[in-house]
């Protein structure tokens, strides 16, 4: 009972001291409020672009890449430096991209339980032509079901329907940007030229806008049999199998499994795309460094308005003290109060930091960003309440156990 009796008026000078000084308790709370909304606010800000980079990327892009390694013809008759070598102009040898028994590859890696998508890819650079005009660039030929699938295209088509080309045996979809330069409108026809002599007179199906310029203004989507009749090649020519996995930054570990699975070279997105997964790792590190400098900046100004606060209430520490109250007494009326404004900061807190995002992702940015890539993340909400608990509560605590320590007589004689 005795216990219970403690807990309750240690509970009710807290509350007195909180609300007997309004002025000083809001100012305490707003220390919190901007702490915390400045943490989740730069957290949102730095991971929305990471985000954002990530999902630009896997627009055309698939987390693991099988494929056939080039070889270079070697010297018939292996010699030294010195010597004059018997094949003296080495060249990569013919079809070397070509993979064997692809359809074998395809259904053993869709057994594998890391796996969500599996599609086959036959790739060719070629010359988009209308007229006079010309456009270099590559197409994909796919599986139109499979690729959507792993690529969400039906997201980015903007004229014609992805499904068409699958009707369509000489179909293609293009980016925006070769139709552009191309000027070439849905349904009409163009001219696709390889370096190996084939032409091939292709129905516009779908026009396909992925926010990436580059991608926009070089990538196209034709069918597998086409694809194929653009390389020379027959019904089995397949170059590449695309993979992706339910975590794509383990893409990298899978590596030799596929590559003992398949037979052939593995390829993750990090390695195809090192700028890009350089830029990711920079912004993660400038992530981390910002909310670090930030909950450290914050958990000082806390604790600063904190220990001004309970060093201003050394009469009342010493009146309590006089009256029997116990050093462990004195820190937890303190540390109530402390939560307290630590609750009332992080509730005005989030509500800043919804209000920062919001307005930050409706401002317009223009070019291939759109609207800013601010996002919300639960993740950084929980982290903000829990890091204003925690800095809140060791704030009051440090100062009000030093406080305790005083001797009531010491503190009445100044």
């Amino acid at each position: 009972m005795m216990k219970n009796y403690k807990h309750n008026i240690n509970s009710e000078i807290a509350f007195i001291h909180l609300i007997s000084k309004k002025k000083q308790t809001m100012v305490a709370a707003l220390g919190v409020t901007v702490g915390i909304a400045i943490f989740i606010f730069m957290n949102s800000l730095m991971y929305g672009f990471e985000v954002y980079s990530v999902e630009s990327l896997f627009k055309s892009t698939p987390h693991l890449r099988i494929y056939k390694e080039e070889h270079i013809s070697q010297p018939l008759i292996k010699t030294s430096k010195t010597d004059l070598a018997l094949l003296t102009n080495p060249k990569i040898t013919k079809e070397s991209k070509k993979l064997i028994n692809p359809n074998l590859i395809i259904e053993a890696l869709k057994k594998q339980p890391e796996v969500i998508g599996v599609t086959p890819n036959v790739s060719v650079n070629v010359f988009y032509n209308n007229g006079e005009a010309q456009v270099t660039g590559r197409t994909s030929g796919v599986n139109i079901e499979e690729q959507n699938t792993m690529f969400q295209l039906e997201q980015y088509i903007v004229e014609g329907k992805y499904s068409d080309l699958k009707a369509n045996q000489n179909g293609i979809i293009l980016g925006v940007g070769i139709a552009e330069k191309l000027n070439v409108r849905l349904a009409d026809n163009i001219s696709v030229t390889t370096a190996y002599g084939v032409s091939k007179v292709m129905k516009v199906v779908a026009l396909l806008k992925t926010g990436v310029t580059n991608t926009d203004k070089t990538l196209s989507y034709t069918n597998i049999s086409a694809a194929q009749q653009l390389n020379k090649q027959g019904a089995s020519f397949i170059t590449d199998i695309y993979v992706n996995i339910n975590d794509y930054e383990t893409a990298k570990k899978l590596i030799p499994k596929f590559k003992q699975l398949s037979g052939y070279e593995v390829e993750d997105w990090e390695t195809a795309n090192t700028s890009a997964a350089a830029a990711n790792k920079i912004r993660k590190m400038m992530a981390m460094a910002i909310s670090f400098s930030i909950m450290l900046v914050a958990a000082f100004g806390i604790y600063n308005i904190l220990n001004m606060t309970i060093m201003e209430k050394l009469n009342d520490i010493a009146i309590l003290k006089a009256i029997g109250f116990s050093g462990k007494d004195v820190i937890r009326i303190f540390v109530k109060e402390a939560i307290v404004i630590g609750l009332i900061g992080i509730a005005f807190g989030l509500v800043l930091a919804i209000l920062l995002v919001k307005v930050m992702g409706n401002m317009w940015v223009g070019g291939d960003i759109g609207f800013f890539p601010i996002r919300f993340f639960p993740k950084f909400f929980g982290l903000g309440i829990g890091f204003g608990l925690i800095v809140t509560t060791l704030a009051g605590y440090i100062p009000a156990r030093k406080a305790a320590k005083l001797d009531p007589i010491t503190i009445f004689r100044k």
